[in-house]
């Protein structure tokens, strides 16, 4: 297929290349804080100038996801939360190339079939595509311009450094081992030709994102694409009815022995000898939880693939299942409970909060679930999707971190207990909580000492550069400051 390449794609590479620059300034100069937030901000102005013109589809859930991405690109402004932090590294691109492909997609394109997926990674790959042969089209035309001997003798000559790199690597090292004063010549090659391997690669990186940009843009303002629009030729699985009942059968079994077991220990108040609640809440949690997320995908998967013609069966699958989400849910409960209990033995900690939030989105999942066995025309994928969106989104915007701080400090204002080193551990709000908790009660053993050693690295969190401004780390910086000791 001929690519014809005009004026206002070269404009549009220059665009790229300054929206490069400033993915490079923003990611690589310093820690991200307020940097992620002006880069989405540029990314999203260059897109929507390229694509004024372009009639947008599923315009409802691209606006959801469009939010959820400026509002975790804010959150590194705003908080400093070292698992969120990585995490949103690897999770706004990806929402950001989700989004941009849902809305150039077709209109009748369901984003909620598994085909979708293969669509996403089909226009990734038609991006790298169009790099290679956009080059590819340049480099012909300026062979076409040119001399064509001088073009054929430049390209034996490139060719020959190319299969000259290998080998010289492996030949300098050896001799750079066989003689001391050679190395140190090779070493001082580098500052002699002003030669900078940073700079070096900062520029490979501008680049590789400048073509990433641009590749994949191009591609998605093309009208004429490869769709795909059909499911896979291949047959879906299909569960047998009788098989799918015996298996939901047992499992509910057991299901409903332990329930029964639940009950008599957290509903009757009652222990084994030898246990308190905080030894019976730490026994089982995670085993618990895993159980629970076992249920869910067998659930999930009875649901979507087992088809039966027969009424009656397939009412009594549609209980069984039901009895199972019953029980899954108080296991969920039983696993709430637990945590609970853990905590006021033990005080809050990041996880827990962190787990105790997820096991309250799963009741959530679990009582849509419940809904769908009974109304076929609703979608699991699609709730699931949306409701895992809104609720990532929404645990990088509540500040874990203080709440655990908050809690502890509760936590000792009724029971004389903190664990100090802990909150240390955390990000800035955990100073911050020092702080506050050192302003009210300066008496606790350590804590005096603690903040003295803080406020002597004060300046490894003060933000230096404009990358690494940070709401949360700027205010501790000042209050370390500000502290008396």
């Amino acid at each position: 297929m001929e690519m014809k390449i005009e004026k206002r794609d070269m404009k549009f590479l220059l665009v790229c290349l300054i929206v490069g620059i400033v993915a490079e300034e923003a990611f690589y100069r310093d820690l991200i804080g307020i940097s992620y937030f002006v880069f989405i901000s540029a990314f999203y102005a260059v897109f929507y100038l390229r694509f004024r013109s372009f009639s947008f589809s599923h315009q409802r859930l691209g606006y959801l996801v469009l939010i959820s991405i400026w509002l975790l690109a804010s959150s590194y402004y705003l908080y400093d939360i070292t698992v969120f932090y990585a995490l949103n590294i690897l999770v706004i691109p990806a929402l950001v190339i989700f989004h941009l492909v849902l809305i150039t997609s077709p209109k009748k394109m369901e984003w909620n079939k598994l085909n979708f997926l293969s669509y996403v990674l089909l226009r990734l790959g038609n991006g790298i595509l169009y790099n290679f042969r956009f080059i590819a089209h340049l480099t012909g035309s300026l062979k076409q311009n040119s001399n064509p001997k001088k073009y054929d003798v430049w390209k034996k000559i490139m060719i020959g450094i190319a299969i000259s790199i290998p080998i010289l690597f492996v030949i300098l090292n050896l001799l750079a081992s066989a003689d001391v004063q050679f190395e140190r010549l090779l070493s001082n090659i580098p500052t002699l030709l002003s030669f900078n391997p940073e700079t070096f690669f900062r520029i490979v990186v501008i680049l590789i994102y400048t073509f990433g940009f641009f590749g994949f843009l191009q591609v998605l303002s093309q009208k004429k694409i490869q769709a795909i629009q059909k499911e896979s030729h291949f047959n879906p699985m299909v569960l047998d009815g009788i098989i799918t009942l015996t298996v939901l059968l047992l499992l509910n079994l057991v299901y409903v022995l332990f329930v029964a077991v639940q009950f008599k220990y957290f509903f009757s108040g009652t222990l084994e000898d030898g246990y308190t609640y905080a030894q019976y809440a730490r026994r089982g949690f995670f085993e618990l939880l895993f159980v629970t997320l076992i249920n869910l995908t067998v659930i999930t998967v009875v649901i979507q693939f087992t088809k039966t013609s027969i009424e009656g069966l397939r009412k009594t699958i549609q209980l069984a299942l039901t009895v199972l989400v019953l029980t899954s849910g108080v296991l969920l409960v039983s696993a709430f409970m637990r945590m609970a209990l853990y905590e006021d033995a033990y005080g809050a900690t990041f996880t827990r909060i962190l787990v105790t939030s997820f096991m309250i989105f799963l009741m959530v999942i679990f009582a849509y679930t419940l809904v769908k066995i009974w109304l076929k025309r609703l979608s699991l994928f699609h709730f699931y999707f949306i409701s895992s969106i809104v609720f990532y989104t929404g645990i990088n915007l509540v500040n874990f971190d203080q709440i655990v701080v908050d809690r502890n400090i509760a936590r000792y204002e009724s029971t004389g207990k903190i664990d100090i080193d802990y909150l240390n551990r955390l990000s800035s709000t955990g100073v911050l909580g020092l702080i506050e908790l050192y302003e009210k009660n300066p008496e606790i053993p350590g804590l005096e000492e603690l903040l003295k050693q803080r406020k002597a690295e004060r300046e490894y969190i003060k933000s230096d550069t404009w990358q690494s401004h940070n709401l949360t780390r700027d205010k501790a910086y000042e209050k370390l400051g500000l502290l008396d000791l």
